[in-house]
């Protein structure tokens, strides 16, 4: 089977519930969770006679993912009513700006180990969610929990410019990322409030027209999105290479066999036989509105990224891991405020802070020392009374049980390191003396046993020798 003769062409299908309180045209609450059919009035209903009102919140949240996604945001807008039947759509349509989407264009940058790029958008357009079916409640019926119907979704339609499922990971990741940051969505795909439809064809290397599509659902994880891909990626090009025809269909990925099935043939727009929603209000939007969003939006981690690069000289690979997670790269910001030590920060939060966090199955917000206290504990290691190891594996868990002073803490314990060379010598002496062979081969070239060396002084003065004149004297002694 030739795989390499084929080029993959991917476009996602991004659904995000917006993080407003509220339904998009209505007060009911828009919460995850709550009894089935607890978040309901007669609008989410679509009784007879009720009227839809604008939630302006969402459009603002819309927007601020346009503008930082470099979107086009459009001023005119209005929303169309897209007929479909399904039984947890209550009104028999849903009220989206498929034909007319507040944001247009755009990118999202993604890094890979080919480089970086940037994936070009179609467009980001509003649209309420249906309702949820629960399968698993009855042998025999399906039940319908419409507290989810109504809720506000940006839908973020990238166009087919992905090309192999690592790239669409990426784009994943950053979007989540992305909406995180902003706080328009938690981005738990688990739990259904960022969902992902992929479109899925190849084609011949060197082709320009695109293969026959086939939209892939139902896809609970970023990895998930790329197994689905890999697998759909396989079935076409088998199909294609034994004779087979593809056609235009959508699939559901199955996770817990790594399969897929056909679940109907696809629609095309026409079939949803679009017009504008009679019931809602075309809507303007100003530049003093758009410009007071921009004005609200915050740094986001590309610009963290190369600050934390160019401006206090962090390994990019510190600076990415740190900038994954708002709360993470909020709480270093805090960090950095109170110590000028950089570095040395980095270091804490992605050794032994992120050590505690794993150990509790935590994120950042659970620790329990502010930044300025942490600053502290830096400031002490800086000043050589304690070492980066005694401060983080003694002193770090005092004072999460025992909120004093690292430098009280260090006192008590007996911590404070000896810089007196006058103690450090002897215990040199009786390290060295205890391994004559081992001298002998580091003045024969083998200089890695200094590490040693410097280990087992460690050891005998119970971690308070200064490693760094620790150091210096062993090698002295060892010139020999």
């Amino acid at each position: 089977m030739d795989y390499s003769k084929y080029e993959t062409v991917i476009g996602l299908e991004v659904h995000a519930q917006l993080l407003t309180e509220s339904k998009l045209f209505c007060s009911d609450s828009a919460a995850f969770g709550g009894a089935p059919n607890t978040h309901i009035s007669p609008i989410t209903m679509a009784h007879p006679g009720t009227l839809p009102r604008m939630n302006k919140k969402a459009a603002e949240y819309a927007i601020k993912l346009g503008l930082a996604c470099h979107c086009a945001i459009e001023k005119d807008n209005y929303f169309a009513r897209k007929n479909y039947f399904y039984p947890d759509l209550p009104k028999g349509y849903q009220v989206s700006q498929h034909t007319a989407p507040i944001c247009n264009g755009g990118y999202v940058r993604i890094t890979t180990d080919a480089g970086t790029r940037d994936i070009k958008l179609n467009r980001i357009h509003l649209e309420e969610d249906a309702g949820k079916l629960l399968h698993d409640q009855d042998p025999s019926y399906s039940y319908v929990d419409l507290n989810r119907a109504g809720v506000p979704l940006v839908e973020i339609v990238s166009e087919p410019d992905m090309h192999t499922s690592e790239e669409a990971y990426q784009y994943l990741t950053e979007l989540r990322r992305l909406v995180r940051y902003l706080g328009v969505c938690d981005g738990n795909m688990e739990e259904g409030s960022m969902r992902c439809d992929a479109n899925i064809s190849i084609r011949l290397k060197g082709a320009t027209t695109l293969g026959t599509k086939v939209e892939v659902k139902n896809m609970n994880s970023i990895r998930n999105v790329k197994r689905a891909i890999e697998l759909e990626v396989k079935r076409q090009v088998e199909l294609l290479e034994t004779g087979g025809t593809i056609v235009q269909e959508t699939r559901s990925f199955d996770a817990a066999t790594g399969t897929s099935f056909s679940m109907r043939s696809k629609e095309e727009a026409n079939d949803y036989r679009y017009f504008p929603e009679p019931d809602l209000a075309p809507f303007h939007l100003s530049d003093d509105f758009i410009n007071a969003i921009r004005a609200t939006l915050p740094a986001l981690p590309e610009e963290l990224i190369q600050k934390y690069i160019t401006q206090y000289n962090l390994p990019e690979y510190d600076a990415r891991v740190i900038c994954d997670d708002k709360a993470t790269a909020d709480y270093f910001e805090a960090l950095i405020a109170t110590t000028s030590q950089y570095k040395a920060a980095a270091n804490w939060l992605l050794g032994p802070v992120k050590s505690y966090l794993n150990d509790k199955g935590a994120d950042i917000t659970a620790f329990p020392l502010p930044p300025a206290t942490l600053a502290k504990l830096i400031a002490l290691v800086d000043s050589g009374k304690v070492s980066f190891s005694i401060a983080s594996s003694r002193i770090l868990p005092e004072m999460i049980s025992d909120p004093a002073e690292p430098l009280e803490i260090a006192t008590r314990l007996n911590l404070i390191q000896d810089n007196n060379a006058d103690n450090i010598a002897p215990i040199i002496d009786e390290v060295l003396a205890k391994y004559p062979d081992k001298v002998a081969a580091y003045r024969g070239g083998k200089k890695g046993l200094l590490a040693l060396f410097v280990g087992e002084v460690m050891k005998a003065s119970k971690g308070k020798a200064d490693p760094r004149l620790t150091n210096e004297l062993l090698a002295e002694k060892l010139k020999g």
